[in-house]
């Protein structure tokens, strides 16, 4: 199961979380291996001829309760490609002109949210921090006043939403209290995903360093006592892992948001999961996000950021769901490591948005790009799922 059958967890036990840095493969944890396991750990003979010697139904692990098997190679699948980068014919062409007036006061309206929200962020970090500076590694939690003064800019966030076109969002489950469950993890398909936990959440968020110099956006998130990390850097990693395990130890400090497949995807599939969030061994709830659509795949990949503003700002509505699952604990064995945490919350999270977890990974979505960047055609045949010949090359 991803999350235990126990109830939950006391808030004292957050004091000694799982400390087991290794994340090493262990030859148990891929179908690919030749063997099926169950969750117990041990062989079972049927799923092992269904799944390898092509006896029995193949699609048995359906109806129970295991993680699916994954294929012993690369699947011909493409995580990143945005499905409907045109206009989309006559349909689209006549949204377009009839909600062309719509689109700019839509605009206008997300023009005069990031002012103010940029304002009132200006506002509480006057005095506390400088807003042209990054936070310091250690420094505390922001003041409560300077938090409550930050709901200015969370209804800013909102109204950026609703300027986007997501005039409801639906929205399942709740969160867990932050003292049971100090990190969440979820999908991420769009930029939509973390001004959406902005306004709902108000979380501290692991972000690339890049986004730091980004207008505007770099000072809101400073507020939210943001942790930089470089991913090409493994210091600057490892420096990440620290400050999420010293802001998840303490109550003080809101959740700890990450965003585990380090890239968008477009909703398809689940792509490798990096271990930040796992390493720490903190309880951790799984958020899924759904962009329900027909004419309009709201996914942020091979399209640039401008297009992507500008046919959401020409739809009549953007559907939109969030769903909190169950808490999923980290292994109560320690040799279970990091590892077996973050695939039992991938599986979790395929498992609710009924998708197939994959191999793929950032260094995949980077090669697609160079791969078009070089003219190249079908530029997905250049991506190997790079997580499985990583474990391949490590086994």
């Amino acid at each position: 199961m991803a999350s235990r059958n126990h109830g939950p967890t006391p808030a004292s036990s957050l004091a000694t979380p799982l400390l087991s840095d290794s994340i090493t493969p262990t030859t148990h944890t891929r179908a690919a291996n030749g063997h099926a396991r169950g969750h117990d750990g041990h062989d079972d003979p049927c799923a092992a001829a269904s799944v390898c010697d092509g006896g029995g139904d193949p699609f048995a692990f359906l109806s129970e309760d295991r993680r699916p098997p994954r294929p012993p190679g690369p699947s011909p699948a493409d995580p990143f490609r945005n499905r409907t980068p045109a206009l989309g014919g006559l349909y689209g062409w006549v949204r377009t002109l009839l909600l062309a007036p719509v689109a700019v006061v839509r605009l206008v309206l997300f023009g005069l949210s990031i002012a103010i929200g940029y304002a009132a962020t200006w506002v509480a970090l006057r005095g506390w921090t400088d807003s042209r500076e990054r936070p310091r590694e250690g420094a505390g939690p922001m003041p409560a006043w300077r938090r409550r003064l930050m709901w200015v800019t969370r209804l800013s966030a909102r109204c950026i939403l609703f300027s986007f076109g997501y005039h409801w969002i639906t929205r399942k489950g709740r969160p867990a209290p932050r003292e049971l469950a100090p990190i969440v993890v979820s999908n991420h398909v769009s930029y939509i995903d973390p001004i959406y936990f902005f306004y709902e959440l108000f979380p501290t968020i692991v972000s690339s360093d890049s986004h730091d110099a980004i207008p505007f956006v770099g000072t809101i998130i400073r507020a939210m006592q943001v942790i930089y990390v470089d991913r090409f850097s493994p210091a600057s990693r490892k420096s990440a892992v620290n400050e999420i395990k010293r802001k998840a130890a303490g109550n003080s400090f809101p959740r700890v948001l990450l965003f585990p497949e380090g890239t968008t995807t477009n909703g398809r599939f689940l792509i490798s999961f990096q271990h930040g969030a796992f390493i720490p061994g903190y309880p951790v709830q799984p958020v899924v996000v759904r962009y329900p659509h027909v004419h309009f795949d709201q996914s942020w990949g091979n399209i640039s950021l401008v297009a992507l503003m500008f046919k959401m700002f020409t739809q009549f509505h953007n559907f939109m769901e969030v769903e909190y699952l169950p808490i999923v604990y980290p292994p109560e064995i320690k040799q279970e490591n990091a590892l077996h945490f973050a695939e039992n919350t991938s599986f979790a999270m395929a498992h609710a948005l009924n998708v197939l977890p994959t191999s793929y990974s950032y260094a995949d979505s980077m090669i697609a790009s160079r791969a078009e960047e070089a003219g190249k055609a079908n530029c997905s045949s250049y991506m190997v799922e790079m997580a499985w010949v990583k474990e391949v090359s490590l086994s």
